[in-house]
């Protein structure tokens, strides 16, 4: 009888083996730890392996199954988690050397759920700095390459739970976007990846880069797989005044649910200047593959679309340069010892904090001072507000919105790095779903000639995310690429 790779199959599909006991959760866990040693040294996908933490929770998952209890919809899935998630008793970085060797006291609210489900945490994977960054490389501690390619980057700021599940070394993976660090990483390592509406994920526990944006999500390796965990990261949170009390439907049926019906409005605006050629043709092939499932495509416009970046990296900024205050070598983290206080938040700071987060911190601290603070961060918050309109304009008459994730497929590593506002434009289609505030994913949809993964990005009505999983699965199902995976040298 052939010999079942167990990391190389689908979190619902690892799950039901599991649960009927065809292998145990311990087996499972041993083999992803087997593979993250093999073959993570050459990827940079982890910050922390908690090994041990993984096969003890993979063991007490075995005695409950044993015992015939059911252990949730997670039973011996081994998960990843962004180093921005607090973890009881493990290191909790946020790719920051401010907070080397941070330990906290308790677990985010969404690492609670996935432990509640039954989830074997792995542990924790690398990502820009605060989640700052769309490459991974503003890291404090090294880049992530891309499995795809080693030359280059995964996306970020979630690019080491991208690059972990695009390699198979977990079976999906947690992950935060603020501007689209969940879906265009999930875009150029192959991955799918989700955004949901802003409020459906607990921010407790959850390091804040900009409150008003900031939302948790799934990194998977199937449309399906995204569905199962993010219905088990959701529900409302008393210790999140920003968690919306609602309930949590039964997403991961939507997935096969098909698209016959419905309205797909394609945005005009997404498909000019700056777009790939091969990014748009595997968009457009994306395209037809729903009008061909039964879907009605039209074109549409999402006016302010061009003010998108501005007034993310005024908003964005602003919140940065509140929440990252709290940064200042007393109550936790990193200190170094001066001759004074603001001589030592100074001296902290600056060692502290890399270049990126030093450049936003500069730039929200300077929109939100007198003077300036009309002429830039209140004119860009009456931006934030035309741009939600003008989606909640063309969402009231149609379903969906599809478009491509990142302009280009994954860029070399250190190609962007000394140009900034490059490096901010590959989140330019992504940027203004968080100013919004609804929920996106990433899928899949096709390749590049020189073999990188390209993702199609599906928009929806706030709270509706089983829509946005319908069109996604139709697209995965229609690509028929959900099984590639990349060749690494050294893979069992």
């Amino acid at each position: 009888m052939a010999v079942v790779d167990l990391t190389a199959l689908s979190l619902t599909d690892l799950v039901a083996k599991v649960k009927a006991k065809e292998v145990s959760a311990a087996e499972v866990a041993a083999a992803y730890l087997a593979r993250v040693r093999a073959l993570d040294a050459s990827i940079g996908a982890y910050l922390l392996v908690d090994g041990e933490g993984a096969t003890a929770a993979a063991k007490a998952i075995d005695a409950r199954i044993a015992k015939g209890e059911d252990c949730g919809p997670l039973a011996g899935a081994p998960i990843a988690l962004k180093d921005i998630f607090t973890t009881a008793g493990v290191k909790t970085t946020c790719g920051s050397k401010i907070l080397a060797g941070y330990v906290p006291p308790y677990d985010a609210t969404v690492v609670k759920k996935l432990r509640a489900a039954g989830a074997v945490i792995l542990g924790k994977t690398n990502m820009d700095e605060f989640a700052m960054g769309s490459s991974t490389e503003n890291s404090a501690f090294m880049p992530t390459k891309n499995p795809w390619d080693l030359t280059r980057t995964p996306g970020g700021s979630s690019g080491g739970s991208a690059a972990a599940v695009a390699a198979d070394l977990c079976a999906a993976a947690t992950g935060t976007d603020t501007g689209g660090s969940i879906r265009q990483p999930a875009s150029v390592s192959g991955v799918v990846g989700m955004k949901p509406t802003y409020g459906r994920v607990s921010r407790y526990g959850m390091i804040a880069f900009a409150s008003s944006l900031d939302q948790g999500g799934p990194l998977a390796k199937t449309v399906r797989d995204a569905a199962r965990l993010l219905e088990s990261m959701s529900g409302h949170d008393p210790l999140d005044s920003t968690s919306a009390d609602r309930p949590v439907p039964k997403l991961e049926d939507a997935a096969t649910k098909g698209v016959k019906g419905l309205k797909v409005g394609v945005p005009k605006e997404y498909f000019g200047k700056g777009l790939d050629p091969e990014v748009e043709s595997v968009v457009r092939g994306a395209i037809d593959s729903l009008r061909s499932a039964g879907a009605t495509i039209s074109e549409v416009s999402l006016k302010h679309t061009e003010y998108a970046v501005a007034t993310y990296y005024i908003v964005a900024t602003a919140e940065a340069s509140s929440n990252l205050a709290r940064y200042d070598g007393v109550r936790y983290g990193a200190r170094v010892e001066a001759g004074n206080l603001t001589e030592m938040y100074a001296k902290t700071r600056d060692a502290g904090f890399g270049a990126e987060v030093k450049r936003r911190i500069l730039l929200g601290t300077y929109v939100l001072s007198a003077g300036y603070y009309d002429a830039y961060y209140r004119k860009a918050m009456q931006a934030r507000t035309l741009i939600r309109r003008a989606y909640e304009s063309v969402l009231a008459d149609h379903d969906v919105i599809l478009g491509p994730v990142s302009p280009t497929p994954a860029f070399r590593l250190g190609e962007k790095t000394a140009d900034p506002l490059a490096m901010y434009l590959s989140d330019i289609y992504t940027i203004a779903v968080n100013l919004a505030g609804l929920p996106g994913i990433s899928v899949p949809a096709g390749f590049s000639t020189s073999g990188l993964p390209i993702g199609a990005q599906i928009v929806g009505r706030a709270w509706d995310e089983e829509t946005v999983l319908r069109a996604a699965g139709a697209i995965e199902a229609a690509a028929g690429i959900a099984s590639r995976k990349p060749v690494l040298n050294g893979a069992a």
